[in-house]
């Protein structure tokens, strides 16, 4: 087909990317269980979207906006996430385009494009939300596209280990970040909307006729605007030790852990973020634990340092597990490199669906039978069975994304022979914007 023949709007995208938008034309594709061709689509609504950039927001505008929750706030929230889902989303399919079609037609990646580009196009024709009733039934498409995409990481992960040797591995692990910041960022405009919804709708909260969230609460939304460092690192130590035992036995020997510092160390933080970073590196620290001294009675002891700034809390845990073995050390922070990639991928493919929170990491019941804030299956609700034991390989490159999003900072030294420092930075204040890649800094590569 001559260049000539593409509509207008699909003439500025790379050659690569025109086969995703034809390939209906050309060949059998894997975007569909039955390996039909999918239609073929137009760009220039995609393109009008990729036009705009995304709105950053903060901890402490979102904070601002739940205080004073009035009707006029509410619907003002719910129209700002109406421009943003879509327009974020459209950033991302616009990523996946660019990439080789060798890629792109992956049954993973693929996958993912179809679920992007359907919740896309239902949410750009969302009209403006001008009454309660109007933001409830929006509230609903919300709720049911987040339950969809539960199953986005372990697709994203099994695509990028698929397609090792058909891009750069450095290019793979910069569209695993932004793909995966970016569904983080979605899900957290979106959850503290369904969660500010609910709140309106809750008159417990409201004995003024709805007019202002009680100013003692401690959450706004999804945000706990009094997190306790120490509370979260025993509440996440106690999920991991029941983790280990189901995965080791009741009778293996679980290390101890010892909390140190500013114990009274408090700040606003979304809860799910930050229970997930710190029960990832619990839960590397007490398997290596108990796996590098096996042969001893007692196991040594984890320790935690708390240490508070005047703009940061620092959460170090330290272990004498041994140290990240030579062979994994320099993919740690990678999603497409590493030894394990055979065995990463049987796992991942034992996981359909992960919302990457600390219910990932628990044991017992499936998703559906955890309690929720009313969101379903949102960030807050389980990875359906999956076993205790179950290494996935992407535990720590996605505690850094978390941890970076809110301008923090997360890095592991290891010790070989020893163990490892893990040390988490999160910015107190909770003014900083969230971290977004921009369009700029993708087209650039």
């Amino acid at each position: 087909m001559a260049a000539s023949q593409f509509p207008r709007s699909c003439r500025s995208v790379p050659a690569l990317s025109r086969s995703i938008l034809l390939h209906a034309t050309s060949r059998r594709s894997l975007y569909s269980p039955s390996g039909a061709p999918p239609k073929w689509r137009p760009s220039s609504a995609l393109d009008e979207w990729v036009q705009r950039e995304a709105r950053p927001i903060s901890l402490r505008q979102l904070t601002f906006f739940g205080r004073t929750l009035t009707e006029s706030r509410l619907l003002s929230s719910a129209n700002y996430v109406r421009t943003e889902l879509p327009t974020r989303i459209a950033h991302r399919l616009r990523d996946m385009q660019t990439l080789p079609y060798i890629v792109v037609s992956n049954s993973h990646l693929s996958h993912v494009y179809e679920l992007y580009y359907k919740a896309f196009e239902k949410l750009r024709r969302v009209p403006e939300i001008r009454t309660i009733d109007d933001n409830d039934r929006y509230c609903t498409v919300v709720q049911d596209t987040l339950r969809e995409h539960l199953t986005v990481i372990p697709q994203l992960a099994m695509g990028v280990l698929e397609i090792q040797g058909l891009m750069k591995p450095e290019d793979t692990d910069k569209f695993m970040n932004t793909m995966l910041r970016s569904r983080i960022s979605r899900r957290t405009i979106a959850e503290q909307h369904l969660a500010l919804t609910e709140t309106y709708h809750s008159p417990w909260h409201f004995p003024d006729a709805k007019v202002q969230v009680d100013a003692n609460s401690d959450f706004v939304g999804e945000i706990f605007l009094r997190c306790s460092a120490k509370e979260i690192v025993e509440k996440c130590a106690t999920a991991t030790q029941e983790l280990v035992r189901k995965a080791y036995g009741s009778d293996t020997p679980v290390p101890e852990i010892k909390i140190q510092g500013h114990l009274d160390a408090t700040f606003p933080y979304i809860v799910s973020h930050l229970e997930y970073i710190v029960s990832e590196l619990l839960r590397n620290s007490f398997q290596a634990v108990i796996e590098h001294n096996h042969k001893r009675p007692e196991p040594p002891p984890i320790d935690v340092l708390i240490c508070e700034t005047a703009q940061h809390v620092i959460i170090r845990i330290s272990d004498e597990g041994g140290g990240v073995p030579p062979e994994i050390l320099p993919y740690l922070w990678s999603f497409s490199k590493g030894p394990r990639r055979q065995l990463r991928l049987e796992n991942l493919n034992r996981v359909p669906r992960m919302a990457a929170t600390i219910q990932d990491l628990k044991i017992g019941p499936r998703s559906s039978d955890w309690k929720t804030t009313g969101n379903g299956d949102s960030s807050l609700s389980s990875l359906t069975a999956r076993s205790p034991d179950l290494r996935l390989g992407i535990g720590l490159p996605m505690s850094r994304i978390y941890a970076e999003y809110w301008a923090g900072n997360l890095e592991v030294h290891s010790l070989e022979g020893y163990g490892v420092d893990a040390f988490l930075q999160i910015s107190k204040l909770g003014n900083k914007n969230e971290t977004l890649t921009t369009r700029a800094s993708m087209d650039a590569v």
